[in-house]
């Protein structure tokens, strides 16, 4: 796990909004310079990425140090890992939640969690599940499965608890959040056991907090065959909020734009804002 210099994070109760968002980079060494350049433009506080494909000693730290930011990483090898990149200093950092299950007798780096001024934010990166009848499937199932009890648990200690559970689910819960609901038959994302454990988190108290303001827009385009150009997505990053976390978010967004232009990540940005000291409601940072 590294860590950036904490003496250059932003101070706590800057005026303005507080923004957290969630963001599978496909490689942070290849898309560096997007990730930066979209934090200068986007006034980011926490920034949860999946799929950062490096080890400790490979992650760009000084990219994110240099702009005010600390880093929080796990990543084992050239697959897989997940960071937290923030300038609010992070508490509590835990890599993994309890009873993470394995694949193949690897605990792979797919979440990290860190608590910023009282709000547990998890990066998360589901895994794929790739065909219905692969071991990645039913690893997938147990996966989310371990993951719900654990968040129930973290609900049942404190229901006052504000924590948001960030990143790329791999699962489309609504037949609108895929261009074609139809050419998945039989597919992974959209079938009814990944549904559920979705749904599952939701009946435990979590709440997607972007689609009540984005109800429409997908987070990812495959590369191929022009889906971006054609709008042939899915919609597969969330945010869910507990019911504390939930409250607080006044604004959300799908940042569309950041699939455009060169050697972009095939996923997008998933933002939400929640209210800074210039706002009369209870203070999250």
């Amino acid at each position: 796990m590294g860590v950036a210099a904490r003496a250059s994070c932003r101070p706590i109760g800057t005026v303005g909004a507080v923004r957290i968002a969630t963001w599978n980079v496909n490689s942070i060494r290849a898309r560096i310079d997007r990730v930066t350049e979209w934090l200068d433009e986007n006034d980011v506080d926490v920034l949860a990425v999946q799929e950062i494909k490096c080890r400790e000693s490979q992650f760009p730290f000084a990219a994110f140090e240099e702009r005010g930011y600390e880093v929080h990483m796990h990543g084992l090898n050239q697959w897989n890992g997940v960071a937290l990149i923030s300038r609010i200093a992070a508490e509590d950092v835990q890599i993994g939640f309890a009873g993470q299950p394995s694949f193949r007798d690897v605990v792979e780096a797919r979440a990290i969690g860190a608590t910023f001024d009282g709000v547990q934010v998890w990066s998360l990166y589901v895994p794929n599940g790739r065909e219905l009848d692969d071991p990645h499937y039913a690893y997938k199932l147990e996966w989310l499965r371990v993951l719900r009890e654990d968040a129930a648990g973290w609900l049942a200690a404190d229901p006052d608890a504000q924590i948001a559970l960030v990143g790329d689910w791999n699962i489309a819960p609504l037949d609108s959040d895929v261009w074609d609901v139809a050419a998945f038959a039989g597919k992974t994302h959209v079938s009814a056991p990944e549904r559920a454990a979705f749904s599952a988190f939701e009946q435990t108290g979590f709440a997607d907090v972007v689609r009540p303001f984005a109800p429409t827009g997908y987070t990812y385009w495959d590369y191929k065959q022009l889906r971006f150009i054609r709008d042939e997505g899915m919609r597969i990053d969330f945010v869910l909020g507990s019911p504390a976390f939930a409250a607080q978010v006044e604004n959300a967004y799908i940042d569309r734009a950041a699939r455009e232009g060169v050697q972009p990540s095939d996923h997008v940005p998933v933002v939400v804002e929640l209210p800074g000291d210039d706002d009369d409601r209870p203070m999250v940072f």
